[in-house]
């Protein structure tokens, strides 16, 4: 199983491809967005605002973007053209945001990637993960960024553990991969290209490309006894 940045992400559908090296796992661009906002970030507002939003002084806003009443820019932040921040979207440090991207109503952002026509449109979070084209977060879809006793992030890879280094570390969700209502995915999982989920999955690991994760529920129906 290849964790090589190309394997998951088109790199014409960013403008910040420098972030990357064939030469290490797709994640470790997550060690890089700081000091790379810090080196390459010019802040200015070239889209639209509408009403009452938050925008920090470390942020680019291109051109055709709105950024809607309602929703907070902290920053660094670099968000590209034509996209839709949306009322109560809360983009917090070291965000990189492509072109024609949505992010929607109660969505959080912190320490991401998004690849260009990504669409993250209703209560997800998004924490130390790298979206890639076209992927689409379906509502409520968590990508979990911290395990619950806090330790670095390891990946089960061809039958070995291999340490990540990183404490913090969501997920890698590849070029036009669809995650379905109120999915979570757990620290470290990555997601290949084309691949779907269905809603209301828990999933860790790593999913192969052009596959559909299936979950399935058991219900019980039984007789409501009334007095």
């Amino acid at each position: 199983m290849s964790v090589s940045p190309t394997d998951y992400l088109d790199f014409g559908q960013t403008e910040h491809a420098g972030l990357f090296s064939e030469q290490e796992p797709v994640w470790h661009a997550l060690r890089s967005i700081g000091d790379y906002l810090r080196h390459h970030l010019r802040p200015g507002i070239l889209g639209e605002t509408l009403g009452n939003c938050f925008i920090g002084t470390h942020v680019h806003i291109g051109k055709g973007t709105v950024v809607e009443n309602g929703a907070t820019i902290k920053g660094p932040a670099w968000i590209g053209r034509d996209c839709e921040i949306r009322s109560g979207c809360y983009i917090r440090e070291n965000v990189i945001i492509g072109n024609g991207v949505v992010l929607g109503n109660s969505c959080e952002f912190k320490n991401s990637l998004v690849f260009n026509e990504a669409q993250v449109p209703h209560f997800n979070y998004v924490g130390d993960s790298i979206l890639g084209y076209k992927v689409h977060l379906a509502a409520g879809v968590i990508l979990s960024n911290v395990r619950l006793d806090r330790q670095p992030i390891q990946l089960h890879i061809n039958g070995e553990m291999f340490q990540t280094g990183l404490r913090k570390f969501g997920a890698i969700v590849g070029d036009q991969a669809e995650i379905g209502c109120n999915s979570v995915l757990s620290p470290g999982t990555l997601i290949g290209r084309r691949s779907l989920i269905y809603p209301l999955t828990h999933f860790g690991g790593i999913l192969p490309a052009d596959s559909i994760l299936k979950s399935r529920q058991q219900h019980l129906v039984v007789p409501r006894i009334t007095r």
